[in-house]
């Protein structure tokens, strides 16, 4: 941006000033007056810093589904960088897939959002931009996301180094690889909240308060643009899909009808785990705090009984005969 070097125009007519010009011009003897540009002393605009959560207006009352079982779909090519799926909301929980996107700038990894339980609310933490994987709320999204930090792959130099141990990488198309050992847990949580009935119990470590205090970069227009094709997706949401969405991840963003779209594997398996049990997500039922009563049974009142509660069915050898029966009738 530049600014001119030159006065602010006088309220003349155009007539007097070109008369004016005319005249100065004559009385300099030919003269030539040089128009110079400066620079604009304004300084570039920043980057936006997302570290206070864009996004931490959206809220809801009922806790998020469990997470979907799928394959992390190969990376599509070298510099693409992995961002896992989560449940997103809108009147209601829709899966955003996991999807592979090229990052806003060299040097930066992503950290995931993530649903935490905040004043009785299940309130969203929006992911972003930095130098360092910082706090996720110890969700493990798997594909290097284990909860804490990031074991994906590193910057090396200006280019991106994937770990084959835990990333879906051709090497055949992508060349800067690594094969460093992870640890998994035989037991996958797929707990989709911190904190709060049945959510995670982690906290930011010290390096994910220090990474918190970096200057961040939101999620780019790529990603922005994948979560709204996943809003208008009916398919998507929870009580359509009961916790198995059919796009579960995609090669790129919002490539919803591309070849390698990956599907939800199971599902019903979650249901048998202690911290889902009495979930049901095709109604939508939130999880309530221990000793918080049922608002169809306000405190003081009581459940009305069943006219047959604690009374046991008489055994059929015992139930009374009928008029004209016989004592033991001939079997066909």
């Amino acid at each position: 941006m530049f600014k001119r070097s030159v006065g602010t125009q006088s309220a003349w007519g155009s007539g007097s000033y070109a008369a004016f010009v005319l005249g100065a011009a004559l009385l300099l003897g030919g003269c030539v007056t040089e128009v110079r540009y400066v620079p604009s002393s304004e300084p570039p605009p920043a980057v936006a810093d997302v570290a206070a959560d864009d996004d931490a207006a959206v809220q809801a009352d009922e806790a998020p589904p469990p997470l979907p079982d799928y394959e992390q779909p190969p990376c599509p090519g070298p510099g693409y960088l992995w961002t896992p799926g989560y449940w997103a909301f809108a009147g209601g929980y829709y899966w955003v897939p996991g999807t592979w996107v090229m990052p806003p700038r060299i040097g930066v990894l992503w950290t995931p959002g993530y649903w935490g339980f905040v004043g009785g609310v299940y309130m969203w933490h929006a992911g972003y931009w930095g130098p360092h994987v910082g706090f996720y709320g110890g969700v493990n999204y798997g594909s290097g996301y284990g909860g804490v930090g990031f074991v994906g792959g590193r910057w090396v130099g200006n280019s991106f180094a994937y770990n084959r141990a835990v990333t879906n990488v051709n090497v055949t198309i992508v060349h800067n690889t690594y094969n460093e050992t992870v640890v998994r847990n035989v037991y996958v949580n797929r707990t989709s909240f911190n904190g709060g009935p049945r959510g995670i119990a982690a906290s930011p470590t010290r390096e994910d308060q220090f990474a918190a205090r970096e200057r961040h970069i939101p999620p780019t227009f790529a990603q922005h643009q994948h979560i709204q094709e996943a809003a208008r997706n009916p398919a998507l949401f929870s009580r359509a899909n009961g916790w198995r969405p059919a796009i579960a991840a995609t090669p790129r963003p919002a490539a919803f009808n591309a070849p390698g779209v990956v599907r939800a594997r199971g599902g019903e398996q979650f249901r048998s785990q202690p911290e889902f049990r009495g979930y049901n997500p095709m109604n939508a039922e939130r999880v309530r705090p221990q000793g918080e009563q049922h608002p169809a049974y306000p405190a003081g009142t009581a459940r009305a009984e069943s006219p047959h509660r604690g009374q046991s069915r008489p055994h059929p050898q015992q139930r009374p005969k009928k008029k004209n029966e016989p004592e033991h009738p001939e079997r066909r």
